[in-house]
Order: structure tokens, then C-alpha cells, then sequence
């Protein structure tokens, strides 16, 4: 395997994380903040399993997609064409 095929693997499983783990925290942390700044009632504490997995994966996903096009960019790992 070379090297770019390992780049390309670590950035695209380190974006993938990166993109569930903010996701988690828009979720878990964000529903509770939203009514500090609005008036809109959420109950506290919400989890995944209540925000669903499917849209949970639907929330992730696309953020992890934009931290590859950013990694992509900075360690020049030719992931999306020039």
C-alpha cells in the first residue's frame, strides 16, 4: 500500500469522526442551548436514540464530508480532483 493510499485512508476516517462527533455535539448540546437564545421549547437531554439514527447518520455524514474536502486541501491528498 503506498503512502497516499494511507494519507487518503486517515483522512478520510479521521473527517468521518470528526464529522459524528460534531454531530453528537450539535445534538446533544445544541437542543439544550437552543432555548437560551429562542423561544422555542425542546425537552432537555436529548440523545441519538431519541433524535433517530438514520437522521442522526443523515446530520453526520455531511459534516464529515466537509472536514475531507478540508483535509483534502491541506495535506494535498488528491481525493477530489483539482
Amino acid at each position: 500500500m503506498s503512502s497516499l493510499t494511507l494519507k487518503r485512508a486517515f483522512v478520510i476516517s479521521i473527517s468521518m469522526l470528526l464529522g459524528f462527533l460534531v454531530g453528537w455535539a450539535i445534538i446533544s448540546i445544541g437542543f439544550n442551548l437552543l432555548p437560551l437564545i429562542s423561544s422555542i421549547e425542546v425537552p432537555q437531554g436529548r440523545s441519538i436514540a431519541e433524535y433517530g439514527y438514520q437522521y442522526f447518520f443523515w446530520t453526520a455524514f455531511p459534516i464529515g464530508v466537509v472536514f475531507v474536502i478540508w483535509l483534502d486541501a491541506f495535506l494535498d491528498t488528491g481525493i477530489l480532483p483539482d
